[in-house]
Parts: structure tokens; sequence; C-alpha cells
């Protein structure tokens, strides 16, 4: 949803949260999950105690993606996020353009990056506020030792 709000609308199959725990304490938020929902991986347990993310499947088929957060972004975003009224009375809390920003880039998918673009030009270059999203991504790149996405994203920025 926060994709079709902040970029360009697309169709998605998939659902991706944020479950923000901290670090400690994984197993009984992934064991609860697990009660209720099918792993889309057969070791999706162990995956996402060490990755950090856990790939589920509801009843009709639609992919669960749960970010286990405790990093100092993830409160951010969680803290930032903002309620959008989905049905009359019903509220969803979406993160910001710029925190759905730095998660795109981070993963540093093809699909991802086009998303980047879309929030770009939907939201107005001039309407985001890069140096949150740089001073948030860059420690995060070089988590992952991939400071080539900080310059990625500066190029389509310059734009």
């Amino acid at each position: 949803m926060a994709v079709q709000h902040w970029g360009e609308p697309r169709f998605t199959k998939d659902v991706d949260l944020t479950v923000l725990r901290g670090f400690g304490g994984e197993e009984v938020i992934v064991d609860g999950l697990l009660k209720h929902f099918e792993p889309r991986i057969p070791d999706a347990r162990e995956f996402s105690l060490q990755r950090r993310v856990l790939l589920l499947r509801d009843p009709e088929g639609i992919g669960i993606d749960v970010a286990l957060g405790a990093l100092p972004f993830e409160e951010a975003a969680v803290r930032r996020a903002i309620n959008i009224e989905v049905y009359p009375d019903m509220y969803l809390r979406l993160c910001t353009a710029e925190d759905l920003i730095v998660m795109k880039a981070f993963a540093d998918r093809p699909l991802d990056w086009n998303d980047v673009k879309g929030i770009i030009i939907r939201q107005g270059n001039e309407n985001l506020d890069w140096l949150y999203i740089f001073q948030h991504l860059t420690p995060l790149a070089e988590l992952k030792e991939q400071p080539e996405i900080v310059m990625k994203l500066r190029t389509m920025a310059e734009q």
C-alpha cells in the first residue's frame, strides 16, 4: 500500500510489514506468527532468526514478509509512520515517502529501483527530504557493504 500511496501504483500480491521488537526475543514473535500462517520456505523459522525477515503465506496464498525491526532506522520509520484513511473511520499506518525510498534503495532490486523512480516522480524531487534519506541510507549501505547503493540514489535524485 505504501508504494501505491507514495509512488506509481502497480499490482502487487504480497504484504510487507515491520514488527518493531528490538534485538532479543524474536522467537516469540516468529513462533506466534508461524502458528497462524503457513511458511513460504521450509526453514522459515531459522531463516527469519538469521536474516530478520519471516516469509509467510496467508490462506489465500498471499505472501507476507514480516521484517523483525530493531535498527535505529526501523525505529525512526515506525515513529514517523502516518495514518492513511483507507475506508471511512478505518486507518492504516504507512511509512513516509522518504522512509520507503530508504527501504527500497536498501533492498537494491530492479523492481525496487522502479518504485523509487515512481516515488520521486509522484512526490516531486523538491518535496522529498533528501538529507533525511541519505542520513539513513548511508549507514545501512555501509552495513551491507554496498556503498554503490547511495551513489545510484544520488544519481536518481539529481535527475
